[in-house]
């Protein structure tokens, strides 16, 4: 990060209101506790008090009603987390490629692409691929035949697209994803598994973000769908004929199954599992860990978790757990006798 900016010249750019003095030079972007001279950090909320109190920072972006949390100079704005996302890419913006093609690449004839693309080292790129306009492939990529890829679309190293994919512009596949794998679909025939075709697709929409060694497995007959605006964190499973809806956010190590239809605008914690076949409302909350086993049609926070015990106290309870019909059953005896006696009184 060679270049600094003032204060003043960050709210030129980005919006907000200077406290201060505006002339403040920053040089990084930095958290609370290992912030120098010359970082502005931000404060999302009053509760890091001590740790802004302990802070080194030149310069910190707050909501209006923290402003007096510092006598430092500021910048105010609706949302510190937002703007300072805004900042750090100010401060580190995506390293500009040369368009081209390297000598390593391996690209069929019928491939249509534009001058503007910039494709690595050691890429493969089949047959009737079409790119759009400044399209990046990172080295050791593989796209397979009839694969089409939208403008400013940027694929990390050893990304693989498999046949007949749609990608949509202006998104970012990062190391080791897979999209058009096969989904996991077969027929049990004598004892013996036959493996279905998978014939479909997966269409992506515009402005997706697909983590490191994530998959997104192709439709048995209809699409896998990722609709616009989606965030999938590395190492997620989506199984095939999935739709995920619009500006859904999906923590790290999630599993959806077949055929289940998540709504937009949701947020799914890490390590949640979504059966098969079941939908998810707009803007419902899954907590991490959650295990969801049916269909959420109304839009809340759902949590399917048990606190963690020592595993000598986790049988305990699971025993207990096993026995909660005929508990049930006692209960509503007792209840049913307690009645009569009080009755006969």
């Amino acid at each position: 990060m060679s270049k600094h900016y003032s204060i003043s010249d960050i709210v030129a750019t980005l919006g907000g209101q200077v406290i201060g003095d505006g002339d403040t030079l920053i040089k990084r972007v930095s958290s609370l506790n290992n912030a120098k001279p010359g970082d502005l950090c931000f404060v999302n909320d009053s509760k890091y008090q001590k740790e802004l109190d302990a802070c080194n920072a030149s310069a910190y972006v707050l909501r209006a009603h923290d402003a007096k949390l510092t006598s430092s100079p500021s910048i105010i704005v609706d949302n510190p987390s937002v703007y300072f996302a805004k900042v750090a890419v100010l401060f580190n913006p995506e390293p500009k490629l040369i368009a081209g093609i390297a000598q390593s690449a391996v690209i069929d004839d019928s491939a249509i692409i534009p001058a503007t693309c910039s494709i690595a080292e050691h890429v493969v790129i089949g047959a009737n691929v079409v790119l759009g306009e400044h399209v990046i492939i990172a080295s050791g990529c593989v796209i397979e035949n009839d694969v089409s890829i939208a403008d400013h679309t940027r694929l990390e190293p050893h990304v693989t697209i498999k046949h007949h994919c749609v990608i949509g512009p202006n998104c970012h596949l990062f190391p080791g994803v897979v999209i058009g794998a096969d989904g996991f679909g077969y027929a049990e025939e004598a004892g013996r598994w036959i493996k279905i075709p998978q014939i479909g697709r997966v269409v992506i929409h515009a402005d997706v973000d697909v983590g490191a060694n994530t998959t997104i497995d192709r439709g048995a007959l209809d699409d896998t769908v990722i609709e616009q605006g989606v965030k999938l964190d590395n190492l997620i499973q989506i199984g095939h004929n999935c739709v995920i809806g619009a500006h859904t956010v999906i923590a790290g190590c999630v599993g959806v199954a077949g055929s289940a239809k998540i709504g937009r605008h949701c947020k799914i914690g890490g390590a949640a599992m979504i059966l098969g076949h079941l939908k998810v409302a707009d803007h419902v909350t899954i907590s991490p860990g959650s295990m969801i086993t049916r269909s959420l049609l109304k839009a809340e926070t759902y949590t399917a978790l048990m606190p963690f015990q020592t595993h000598q106290a986790w049988l305990k309870t699971a025993t207990k757990i096993r026995h909660l019909d005929d508990m049930a059953t006692k209960i509503k005896q007792l209840e049913t006798a307690l009645a009569l006696l009080k009755s006969s009184l």
